[in-house]
């Protein structure tokens, strides 16, 4: 059984819509950039058919680094990351839980996951 998700930023102008897994737990990556967020992210990558977003103008920004394979996307007006285009899985996304209506992070366990040493 699938669930339907919605999300945004802090601000809205970001807003985004998914169909997935019910969510029981958390993804955290210790990479440089990741660590600095300290954001949990979705267990699921989710692929692009089952992944809606929709942001005002302007307001979807996105940040590469490394190998620049991941692309990590945010709000340009308030800042919050929302989700990220996978390195592993390029094409598939996953999102930052805290932007997710309903799921509170801080109750869910989460893996870790080895971005440090994937370069």
């Amino acid at each position: 059984m699938s669930n339907v998700y919605q999300g945004s930023c802090h601000c809205g102008a970001v807003r985004f819509s998914y169909e997935g897994e019910a969510i029981g737990k958390g993804l955290r990556c210790n990479c440089s950039l990741c660590a600095r967020k300290g954001a949990m992210m979705s267990q699921e990558a989710i692929p692009p058919e089952q992944f809606k977003v929709e942001a005002r103008e302007d307001a979807l920004g996105l940040y590469l680094f490394g190998i620049k394979t991941a692309k990590h996307y945010f709000c340009r007006n308030c800042g919050i990351y929302t989700f990220h285009e996978t390195a592993r899985k390029p094409g598939h996304f996953r999102v930052n839980l805290g932007c997710i209506d309903g799921i509170d992070p801080f109750a869910l366990e989460a893996d870790v996951f080895d971005g440090k040493h994937l370069m």
